[in-house]
C-alpha cells in the first residue's frame, strides 16, 4: 500500500491552508499581549464554536448524539487542539517566533514515521524521508541560524513546542479514521473544537485566573478573533476534508509552507526584502514537496529504465 497522492486540489487546499496558518503566528504574538496562553488557547476555540455551528446548521448537519462519536472527539479535540495549543502557546510565549516555526515544522517529520507505524497505507519510503529531510532543512536555511541560538535557553518551552508537534501528527492519522466514518469533515472539525474548549477550560480557570486580568487590548483582540475565525474554524474544515482526500501526512505538508507564507505577507504588507537565504530555504522546501509528493520521481523512473 502507497500513501493517497495529491491531486491539484489538494495542493490548492495546502496553500490556502498555509496563508491561514502561517498567519495564525502574527494572531499568536498579538493575542499574547493581553491573554495568557492558556486563555488565548481557549479564546481561539471557543470564538470559533458559534460560526461553525451556524455552518453546520446552513448544510443541514448536526453534531453526533451517540456517546461512542463523543469520546473519539474528546481524543481528538485534546489531541490536535487542546494539549498542543497550550503547550505551543505556552513556548512560544519563551522563545522567537522563527525558532518556534523551526520546531512547527517537525510535524511532518513526526507524521511520516507514526503514519508508517500506525496506518497501512501510509507507509513511509526513502523519496518522502528525503522530502521531509529537505523541508526541514530549508525551514532551518530561510529562518536562519540566528533563530537557533535559543537552543541552549528556554529547554522547557522548545519540548512544550515539540511536544505539541508529536501530538499535531497523531491527531492527523487519527482524525482521518474519523473522517471516514458516518461523521463528515465539518462535523468532526465542529466537534474537535467543541470539545477542545471544554477540555482547556478547567485548565484555564486554575491556572490563568481569567477573572483577575485586566481588559485587553484592542490589538490582543484582533489576534484572538483572527485565531478563532479564519485560522480555526474556517481552516479545520478544510484540513479535515484534506486528510480525508489525500491522507495524513500529506496534510501536514502545510507545515513546511507556512514560513514561506510569512516571508511573503512580509514582503507584500511590510515591504521587507527577500534575501538569498530565504530564496535558498524556500527551494529545498519546494524540492522537499515534490519528493514527498513522489509523482515527478515516478515519472522519471520508467524513462530511466529505458535507457
Amino acid at each position: 500500500m502507497t500513501t493517497p497522492k495529491m491531486t491539484g486540489g489538494d495542493w490548492g487546499i495546502i496553500l490556502f491552508l498555509s496563508l491561514l496558518w502561517g498567519g495564525a503566528f502574527l494572531m499568536i504574538a498579538l493575542g499574547l499581549r493581553s491573554f495568557p496562553p492558556i486563555t488565548l488557547a481557549f479564546m481561539r476555540m471557543a470564538l470559533a464554536v458559534p460560526f461553525m455551528l451556524l455552518a453546520l446548521k446552513y448544510l443541514g448537519q448536526r453534531l453526533p448524539t451517540d456517546g461512542r462519536s463523543w469520546r473519539k472527539l474528546f481524543v481528538l479535540g485534546g489531541l490536535n487542539a487542546a494539549f498542543p495549543f497550550m503547550l505551543f502557546f505556552w513556548g512560544q510565549s519563551y522563545i522567537s517566533t522563527g525558532l518556534g516555526s523551526i520546531l512547527n515544522a517537525t510535524t511532518p517529520l513526526w507524521g511520516v514515521v507514526l503514519a508508517h507505524l500506525f496506518t497501512r497505507d501510509e507507509k513511509a519510503t526513502p523519496s518522502r524521508i528525503l522530502g521531509v529531510l529537505l523541508g526541514l532543512a530549508g525551514i532551518v536555511v530561510m529562518v536562519g541560524t540566528g533563530a537557533l541560538k535559543g537552543m541552549t535557553s528556554d529547554v522547557l518551552a522548545q519540548i512544550a513546542c515539540l511536544s505539541a508537534t508529536v501530538l499535531y501528527a497523531l491527531a492527523a492519522i487519527y482524525g482521518r479514521t474519523l473522517s471516514q466514518s458516518t461523521m463528515t469533515p465539518i462535523v468532526v472539525a465542529t466537534g474537535q473544537v467543541f470539545t477542545a474548549a471544554i477540555l482547556i477550560l478547567p485548565f484555564m480557570m486554575v491556572f490563568d485566573h481569567p477573572w483577575t486580568l485586566p481588559f485587553p487590548r484592542w490589538d490582543a483582540w484582533i489576534g484572538a478573533i483572527g485565531l478563532a475565525i479564519p485560522s480555526t474554524a474556517f481552516a479545520y474544515f478544510l484540513y479535515f476534508r484534506l486528510i480525508d482526500r489525500a491522507g495524513a501526512s500529506n496534510a501536514m505538508l502545510v507545515a513546511f509552507i507556512m514560513p514561506v507564507v510569512a516571508i511573503f505577507l512580509g514582503v507584500v504588507a511590510l515591504g521587507e526584502s527577500v534575501s538569498v537565504k530565504e530564496m535558498l530555504g524556500a527551494t529545498l522546501i519546494a524540492l522537499g514537496l515534490v519528493a514527498i509528493d513522489g509523482r515527478l520521481f515516478a515519472k522519471l523512473a520508467p524513462r530511466r529504465s529505458v535507457h
